[in-house]
């Protein structure tokens, strides 16, 4: 018989009393929301709102996937978790290093702690960047699986505990520049509720959408109506639905249409000399169609007698910029692992974006698109909804303190009255 009860990562849960259904859609700022409850198009979710329980929680800076993916599963931040982007500079080689990896997470996630203990859980992301780390010490097989919608049509059962997903599933595999991507997610998942009944799901969108297209458009309500239709779904098949998101999203472009950017790296080369500085982009990833590898979050390195503070003291004041903090401050600041930490974490305001040169980043996926993304601070507030109410202990909790988005499946197991 299932504990009731389970420790992990310092976090007391109960353990699920029903399937449980934790959805994070990428790029969903509040914004998107707010738009859908106006326009009447995500009836499931307004429902949720209604009888559930709703609020705003604050995410992880940098408001990036990965960070905030592996803060949501393992309950706890990047300064416990060790992921704090896409890319880190290692100080030893000065070479960049992909942080996607499972071994660079410092803490297993919540999903494989459930599955040693003998439940059946389910990750699914649509970007395979993620899989691995979401996936890391999972128990696969006998119900428990681990796969990306990006990469469905190469599933094994020793890698992912699932194979023949595409005709599990009954779709041909989806673009990844495409709605379809995030969807073929939420259908995997309500197909596993259908035929296996998990204990617990992690379903992991993309912001393909949420880079391209504001709250209101004709495509992000198309694609918000379809996510609420399985939303609903879900509910239906008697899951606990909760939703959040891993950052939000906001318009970095000028009148123009063109990106607003600060060249950090040809700013600092131009003030302080060439071979002094190292600006590393950590939103940095395969899908640069979405952002040019252009976010709101850089970290600075400095080398040849270039000191944080002669950084930090110009960029601070420049236009466009929140804040520049040395490397001690940012990580107390934000949770961070100070030994993944830049120099100088540099983050830019809502309406502004920064780059290392101008010449390293190719702008020609964004296919005259405006440019959206996120990375900063004005990108950190993100959805919490639950399609079931939670206890008053709960419910005041969140009205004294904006809450952590990281505590999300501490409301989605604890919070529900018992």
């Amino acid at each position: 018989m299932a504990a009731a009860t389970i420790d992990h990562n310092g976090i007391s849960y109960r353990w699920p009393d029903k399937p449980v259904a934790v959805v994070c859609i990428d790029g969903g700022d509040p914004a998107y929301l707010e738009s859908g409850l106006r326009d009447g198009i995500i009836p499931n979710i307004a429902r949720f709102m209604r009888d559930g329980f709703s609020t705003v929680a604050e995410g992880t800076v940098p408001s990036f996937t990965c960070p905030n993916n592996m803060s949501i599963v393992t309950g706890r931040p990047p300064s416990v978790h060790g992921i704090s982007g896409n890319f880190y500079l290692d100080r030893k080689t000065g070479e960049a290093v992909v942080m996607t990896g499972p071994e660079l997470l410092r803490a297993d996630s919540i999903m494989a702690e459930l599955s040693h203990r003998g439940a059946k859980v389910a990750s699914i992301t649509a970007k395979d960047k993620l899989r691995q780390q979401l996936g890391k010490n999972m128990v696969l097989g006998d119900g428990s699986v681990s796969f990306s919608s990006q990469h469905a049509d190469r599933c094994t059962m020793a890698e992912n505990g699932i194979e023949d997903v595409l005709d599990f599933v009954g779709q041909p595999l989806p673009d990844m520049y495409s709605p379809e991507l995030s969807l073929f997610v939420l259908d995997a998942g309500i197909k596993l509720l259908e035929t296996r009944r998990p204990d617990l799901l992690y379903l992991s969108l993309t912001d393909f959408i949420q880079h391209a297209h504001a709250p209101g458009t004709p495509e992000a309500n198309a694609f918000y109506a379809a996510m609420d239709k399985r939303f609903g779904r879900l509910a239906e098949l008697g899951a606990r639905v909760v939703l959040t998101a891993d950052h939000g999203m906001n318009d970095k472009s000028k009148p123009d249409g063109t990106p607003n950017v600060i060249w950090l790296q040809d700013v600092l080369d131009r003030e302080f000399g060439p071979d002094r500085s190292t600006v590393i982009c950590p939103i940095t990833d395969a899908f640069v169609g979405h952002h040019g590898a252009l976010g709101g979050f850089v970290r600075v390195y400095c080398r040849n007698g270039l000191t944080p503070r002669d950084v930090a003291g110009l960029v601070g004041g420049m236009p466009g910029i929140d804040a520049a903090y040395e490397r001690a401050d940012a990580a107390r600041r934000f949770e961070l692992p100070a030994d993944r930490e830049g120099d100088v974490a540099v983050i830019s305001d809502a309406g502004t974006c920064i780059g290392a040169r101008a010449v390293d980043h190719d702008l020609s996926g964004l296919k005259g698109h405006r440019l959206r993304t996120h990375g900063g601070m004005s990108e950190a507030r993100v959805p919490i909804v639950m399609s079931e109410p939670v206890s008053d202990a709960y419910a005041r909790r969140a009205e004294n303190r904006m809450p952590k988005s990281y505590e999300v499946f501490d409301f989605a197991l604890n919070g529900p009255p018992t």
